[in-house]
């Protein structure tokens, strides 16, 4: 059984320096709640990424996460990883996880792309067997030739992204966070990448897809979660999920 149990999750994020106005608006804005820790010298400003969040999720769930930048959608995915702790509430994760959040995290610059296969993959939980058993594919996937041979420092920026999404897609997990369905090297690859992208979606029990594109998030989505400075502004039916969002841009834009 894989899933999803997040029960009252608020995560808050330390800031440095609130005496400026202007910043001071742009986090009002973008996350909400500016609250005062500590006393004295120790006090400091924290703001609140997201706000008293609870859901679960189950096998042949794909949730997708709306809303404008800033609505906590990437630190929602981020705490699901693993990567941030929780300031108060839970998550509890059951499964093996995948996750298409950062990519190039782990790469050792000095090492050849055929040994930061193997320091990757122990990075996303595969062990050293499973690393040998895809170590052909992943390397005939990403396309670099001898380049696979020589130092990831020699490599251009496409062909780092290519070994990199070559490695994090390896994975066949029960859990697939995603954010956004990125777009990796040239138009030959990114081809490759998508169809991959939709491979590993289709075949995860659990999905987490955060986008701003509706059509991508009604195609693999069965529910959705319209978020708004932190807070859940909507959980349930992926459609109406998209409905109340639009609303919510159309007001803005009528503003």
């Amino acid at each position: 059984m894989s899933g999803i149990k997040v029960d009252r999750l608020t995560v808050e994020y330390p800031v440095i320096d609130m005496s400026r106005s202007f910043r001071r608006e742009i986090m009002h804005n973008w996350f909400g709640s500016i609250t005062m820790r500590g006393e004295g010298s120790s006090k400091y400003a924290t703001v609140r990424a997201l706000q008293n969040l609870s859901f679960d999720l189950k096998d042949g769930d794909r949730l997708g996460l709306i809303g404008p930048n800033g609505a906590g959608k990437s630190t929602l995915l981020r705490t699901l990883a693993g990567v941030y702790t929780p300031t108060s509430g839970s998550v509890r994760v059951e499964g093996r996880i995948s996750t298409l959040l950062t990519i190039g995290v782990g790469m050792e610059l000095d090492d050849s792309g055929y040994d930061n296969i193997k320091t990757c993959g122990l990075l996303l939980g595969l062990s050293v067997d499973e690393i040998e058993e895809k170590r052909a594919g992943i390397i005939e996937f990403c396309g670099l030739g001898d380049y696979i041979h020589l130092p990831v420092r020699t490599y251009s920026s496409g062909m780092m992204v290519r070994l990199s999404f070559a490695i994090a897609t390896a994975i066949e997990p029960d859990v697939l966070l995603i954010d956004e369905v990125i777009g990796a090297g040239d138009a030959r690859f990114s081809s490759k990448a998508a169809e991959r992208i939709n491979t590993l979606m289709s075949k995860a029990s659990v999905l987490v897809l955060a986008s701003h594109a509706s059509e991508t998030i009604r195609t693999f989505c069965n529910k959705g979660l319209f978020l708004l400075g932190g807070r859940s502004v909507f959980l349930g039916d992926v459609d109406e999920a998209l409905e109340i969002y639009h609303q919510w841009v159309a007001q803005g834009d009528a503003a």
